[in-house]
């Protein structure tokens, strides 16, 4: 990963952001920027360099991971410290004539409280405001770097569903079929599931999270499974649907209708459509099938780093959609008390398409 010029990049946006300095404290933001991969850590970014705060136990690990930024292992919050740090230094911008120093925060992943203690610990040295979220911009489009870690990611969490689809039957508990899933995977080498598993049978097809649970697989009916696992700190996503039992035509109907929606929202992905268009593409196929008031979430979300990042692809979303971006294809319906079909892909925008990197196997399976 070129941390190098990630920053860089960073501290060629601060000018126009009206930023002299940028507070990151979102670690997946962190790992994007130093690759730093602890628990406790700020990174403070100035127009000519970069600073990562931790404490003592993580003074091997960001040293063995951290090569574009000082660092400075310290006793007290990791914030606080940047904070202080800023009070010290010599940031004078008055000659610029904009008064104090600006030093920009993550508002989306600062507390109010410790909002108010950073600009304690500025001593009036310089004033805080909310930066735009130039991180996450910036994270939206992969680099091929990335683009094969996801790869990778996606390729071995799909290799849970031959898992699922042995483990589900009739009796077998949701839970024991999300925890052979998930023995796999590590069996397997992933750090984690990206997202606690979702199995959902029966009736429960119809929760759109539903988390597996005590429930027993029924004798017939629809079972949703899904989930991801993280591979190199990437995250994966995957949903595929079965059926226990003979699947009457009502519900071959229904997968059917779930899928054509699917593979006209795969087909509206390019680069220069907007994220709503491809929504709008899952959302007019089940309205011909009359089932859009079934579909009530999102086409899909961007993945990454964490399993739901910039873009969303859903309604009123303006987002334009750029090459390198990797998103999932995930529209679903679900009638409550009945059952629920999901069917997600991921995809990277390709420069004249996409590309679908989660293996293609979507006709319906009868267990």
């Amino acid at each position: 990963m070129d941390h190098v010029a990630r920053v860089r990049r960073l501290q060629s946006a601060l000018p126009e952001a009206k930023l002299d300095l940028l507070l990151i404290t979102h670690l997946p933001n962190l790992r994007y920027l130093c690759g730093f991969t602890g628990s406790a850590g700020a990174l403070l970014v100035c127009r000519d360099g970069a600073v990562l705060f931790t404490d003592g136990r993580y003074k091997t690990q960001a040293r063995e991971e951290v090569r574009n930024a000082r660092i400075v292992i310290g006793k007290q919050s990791a914030v606080l410290a940047a904070a202080e740090r800023v009070a010290v230094s010599d940031h004078d911008t008055k000659r610029g004539g904009r008064g104090l120093p600006a030093l920009g925060i993550e508002g989306e992943w600062m507390s109010a409280g410790m909002r108010d203690r950073v600009a304690s610990a500025l001593r009036g040295k310089a004033r805080v405001r909310s930066a735009p979220p130039l991180v996450e911009r910036a994270r939206m489009v992969k680099d091929a770097e990335e683009v094969r870690l996801i790869r990778n990611a996606v390729e071995l969490g799909a290799s849970l569903f031959a898992v699922a689809r042995q483990t589900i039957e009739p009796g077998v508990s949701e839970l024991a079929v999300a925890a052979a899933m998930e023995y796999e995977a590590r069996s397997q080498g992933a750090e984690g599931m990206s997202f606690p598993t979702i199995i959902a049978s029966g009736e429960r097809s119809a929760m759109i999270h539903g988390r597996a649970s005590e429930a027993r697989i029924p004798r017939r009916g629809f079972v949703v499974c899904d989930f991801g696992i993280i591979l190199a700190g990437y995250c994966s996503d995957r949903t595929r649907t079965v059926h226990v039992g003979r699947a009457s035509s009502e519900a071959r109907e229904f997968y059917g209708a779930v899928l054509a929606a699917q593979q006209a929202a795969i087909a509206a992905v390019r680069p220069g459509v907007t994220a709503s268009e491809v929504d709008a593409a899952a959302r007019n196929v089940l309205r011909r099938r009359k089932l859009a008031r079934y579909f009530t979430h999102s086409t899909g979300h961007g993945l990454g780093l964490e399993i739901h990042e910039a873009p969303r692809v859903a309604d009123g979303q303006a987002q334009t959609l750029e090459a390198g971006m990797v998103i999932t294809i995930e529209p679903g319906a679900y009638v409550a008390g009945q059952w629920g079909v999901r069917i997600e892909d991921v995809v990277v925008v390709t420069a004249s398409g996409c590309e679908v990197l989660t293996p293609a196997d979507k006709q319906l399976v009868v267990i």
